[in-house]
């Protein structure tokens, strides 16, 4: 099989390696607009399962991803003079730059033929291939034709966010929540090098521009959240390039991109052109490497290649359900911040550890802790909770019934 990956991110690389594993014969090229060895982005998240479903599809590419990796099992929140803490499960950050050679590098190793500063907008260009998957990212290109086919929707989110780098390294899961006369802002800091960690800020649309942020020079703007978040940076700069950089920084709204059909012909989507999830659950770039291993795995079955994109499709559309949901109930909870910030810290803290909750923006806040706190010491309460949640979440967000051809 001729088959031609658009987009040199996580899907498109780990998807070649996959690929060449099972069949050395299969001829797989990596298209990637940027030059070798630049990409966006600072840090990217992921849980220790990522790792053992790495081990399953290629225990080298597992083993250098686990080696390049940061741990953390601890996550800290500073808010109204106080710092709380809570111990959890293990975490892991990895630089994106870094992922991506490990990927890269692996899939040479195998055959895979990698093509950088290659644009390709048309899937018309890659005439000869089997299989062409666009793993274009959100804007994908390769999409956009074939929107209404594809059922492509894409729901805007609230709050601005920008993207920043750090050399305070923190040694856990850092949440720093800081009032202002124009109303909160807040950062999320992790560490993903020995001397590095992203810091992503966000806040209202009114804080921003109330803070003068929308019309800040980059300079000046960087210099107003290292006042603000002092206490947490204790004295290191924000950046807004990995190489130190302060000019550039962009803020932005989240982008939800979902799609009804995952394949239009030849033609199948992987990663964020198929799907995006906020940021604010760190499940981006897990998602794109399962979705090569979904897609790996419905092309080596015994099908023909319109029902192998097909299951493909079903099965993660399907797999995505709970963690779409997660997400959009994660960012809504930063989306009403005001309606927690009253709270003592710690019933704060412990309610953005259940962020993810369909019944949370349901119940006034304390009694929902106090509820939950109950859940956890009687088993009945437990079942109760775990049984009416999804089903609350599925009546306020009914789901669109999906073509039978995906």
């Amino acid at each position: 099989m001729q088959i031609a990956c658009v987009g040199g991110g996580p899907a498109g690389l780990y998807l070649s390696i996959l690929m060449k594993r099972r069949d050395p014969a299969h001829e797989v090229t990596v298209y990637e607009r940027a030059p070798a060895g630049s990409t966006y982005g600072w840090g990217v998240t992921y849980w220790g399962g990522l790792l053992d479903r790495l081990e399953q599809g290629d225990p080298e590419t597992a083993r250098a991803v686990r080696e390049r990796s940061v741990r953390w099992n601890e996550g800290v929140a500073h808010i109204h003079g106080s710092t709380t803490s809570h111990h959890g499960d293990e975490g892991f950050g990895i630089g994106r730059h870094t992922l991506l050679t490990v990927l890269a590098e692996r899939a040479a190793a195998l055959g895979v033929r990698l093509e950088h500063r290659r644009t390709v907008t048309d899937r018309a260009e890659l005439d000869g291939a089997d299989l062409v998957v666009a793993c274009d990212g959100v804007h994908s290109a390769l999409r956009t034709p074939h929107a209404e086919h594809f059922g492509t929707a894409v729901t805007g989110g609230r709050n601005r966010y920008v993207w920043l780098g750090t050399t305070k390294v923190f040694d856990a899961f850092t949440f720093a929540f800081v009032p202002t006369e124009h109303g909160w802002i807040w950062c999320y800091g992790y560490r993903y090098d020995t001397d590095r960690s992203t810091c992503v800020v966000e806040c209202s649309p009114d804080t921003w521009t109330g803070l003068g942020l929308d019309r800040a020079a980059p300079a000046e703007g960087l210099a107003l959240l290292e006042r603000l978040f002092a206490h947490v940076l204790d004295g290191h700069p924000l950046s807004c390039r990995p190489d130190g950089g302060r000019g550039g920084a962009r803020w932005l709204t989240f982008g939800t991109v979902t799609n009804h059909r995952w394949h239009h012909g030849n033609l199948v989507l992987a990663g964020d052109a198929a799907h995006t999830t906020h940021y604010s659950i760190g499940a981006g770039t897990t998602l794109a490497l399962e979705d090569a291993i979904a897609l790996a795995d419905a092309l080596d079955a015994p099908l023909p290649l319109e029902a192998a994109l097909s299951r493909y499709g079903r099965q993660r559309r399907s797999a995505l359900l709970p963690v779409q949901s997660a997400a959009r109930y994660s960012a809504r909870w930063y989306e009403e911040l005001p309606r927690y910030t009253a709270l003592p810290p710690e019933e704060m803290f412990a309610l953005l550890g259940q962020r993810h909750s369909p019944l949370l923006p349901y119940l006034p806040p304390r009694l929902y802790h106090r509820l939950d706190r109950a859940a956890d010491r009687l088993e009945a309460l437990r079942r109760l909770k775990r049984r009416v949640g999804p089903l609350l979440a599925r009546s306020l967000h009914p789901r669109t019934p999906t073509p039978p051809t995906a």
